[in-house]
């Protein structure tokens, strides 16, 4: 039998309440209503029920809600939403759902009730009380790639993860991703905590994502761990287990300057200098073969000057296009490269094109 938690107030007519709610689960907004009421005096009392949810952490307002006034007999009462509707509610918070048959969302939170009964001058809330409980997911977020322990080839990892279950809880689904070294004789979840992150990225709205050709290069002599956080908005929801990898060496031969490759990326305000090529890298997610990709001249009305197609390979593809061949670009010129996958998302980078000298 789950721990209830109850609380419990009186007012000046003599009506006592408590509300049942479960500290810890997957949670219905009407389990919120759940509310045994006493009226310890002899005649019947009229009272009404007044709710606020909140962030436990930050104390921002979720919603709020108010019952029709109830008529108590002598006694106690078992209340649920049922009795206490039409319930007027306000939504104060963008991951409230606003659903009759609402989930509440994964986090921390904390639920205030006041009564208030009829025939008292003020009709004020003469008592309030609160109490704090935890909305959890059914499966929070696991990471999938790279397997925990790896030795990673590849330069750039790409990186993905299982989205916390049910979905559906989640009105404004986001991750962040910390990624940190290992001192030497430091467990990954130490190193997570307190160690200063060697790459991060917040409000990801995808589970994947490819570490950044601009990032720091990562080091083939040491451990490097990683951990994803899910949150709704900007409320914390749940968190993966933290894995570890590391990268295999290479030879110098075959080690890249990855410092020329821009990320192409949905919307991007960087603007760099090209000159004889153009280097990219792109995360084909979509797993095309071949797309298709336009560069266009963005001082010129967006006319496309150049265009074509390139063969592509399932994760990262770094790629080189050469732009001194037809001569179709002009020095100083302001210019977009576009690429379009097949699930119509235009990726680019923006550069100037100076002639070779």
């Amino acid at each position: 039998m789950a721990l209830i938690l109850l609380i419990s107030m009186k007012s000046q007519a003599q009506v006592t309440m408590s509300a049942q709610v479960p500290p810890a689960g997957i949670l219905q907004q009407s389990q919120l209503w759940n509310i045994i009421a006493t009226n310890i005096s002899n005649s019947p009392a009229t009272a009404t029920f007044i709710m606020r949810l909140m962030d436990a952490t930050t104390g921002q307002p979720v919603l709020s809600g108010t019952s029709r006034p109830v008529t108590l007999g002598a006694g106690a009462r078992q209340l649920q939403v049922k009795d206490l509707g039409p319930i007027t509610y306000e939504y104060l918070s963008p991951v409230a759902d606003r659903r009759d048959n609402a989930l509440l969302p994964p986090g921390k939170f904390r639920v205030c009730y006041s009564v208030v009964v009829m025939g008292d001058k003020s009709m004020n809330p003469q008592a309030e009380d609160c109490l704090n409980f935890v909305v959890e997911p059914v499966s929070p977020p696991q990471l999938s790639n790279p397997v925990d322990k790896s030795i990673l080839e590849e330069a750039l990892p790409h990186f993905t993860w299982i989205p916390p279950a049910p979905v559906s809880l989640f009105a404004d689904l986001n991750y962040d991703m910390v990624l940190v070294a290992l001192y030497e004789n430091q467990s990954a979840a130490e190193a997570i905590q307190t160690n200063i992150p060697v790459y991060r990225a917040s409000a990801l709205r995808q589970p994947f994502m490819s570490y950044p050709a601009g990032a720091p290069v990562l080091d083939t002599g040491i451990t490097y761990a990683w951990m994803i956080t899910a949150n709704n908005g900007r409320q914390y929801a749940a968190q993966t287990d933290v894995w570890t990898f590391k990268m295999k060496s290479v030879s110098r031969a075959k080690q890249v300057d990855l410092t020329t490759y821009i990320e192409l990326k949905r919307s991007s305000n960087q603007v760099v200098n090209c000159s004889r090529s153009l280097k990219y890298s792109y995360v084909n997610d979509a797993g095309d073969s071949k797309v298709r990709y336009e560069i266009i001249c963005l001082d010129q009305n967006s006319r496309a000057v150049k265009h074509g197609n390139i063969n592509l390979q399932q994760g990262n593809n770094m790629g080189e296009l050469s732009l001194d061949r037809g001569g179709k670009l002009s020095d100083g010129q302001l210019y977009a490269f576009r690429l379009y996958n097949s699930r119509n998302e235009i990726w680019e980078m923006k550069f100037i094109y100076r002639t070779p000298q």
